[in-house]
């Protein structure tokens, strides 16, 4: 994973472990084929998986949603 680009993404998500896990669910669906394995931003050739996920939340073409943690009774 690029260093740079992590610093950026992690700018936007602003957590470092939510991070890891929108990269490593968008890196299955990149690696595992289907609908969902196409890049969506136009990425270096050399590009790893991660790299491009990256490149995606930077771009705001993925994001996510925190849920507030339920209050049991």
């Amino acid at each position: 994973m690029n260093s740079e680009l992590t610093k950026l993404a992690l700018e936007k998500v602003g957590n470092p472990h939510v991070l890891v896990n929108i990269v490593s669910r968008r890196v299955r669906q990149l690696n595992g084929g289907g609908g969902a394995s196409r890049p969506l931003v136009d990425a270096p050739v050399t590009a790893g998986a991660a790299d491009i996920a990256l490149l995606e939340i930077i771009e705001g073409k993925i994001g996510f949603e925190l849920k507030s943690p339920e209050v049991l009774d």
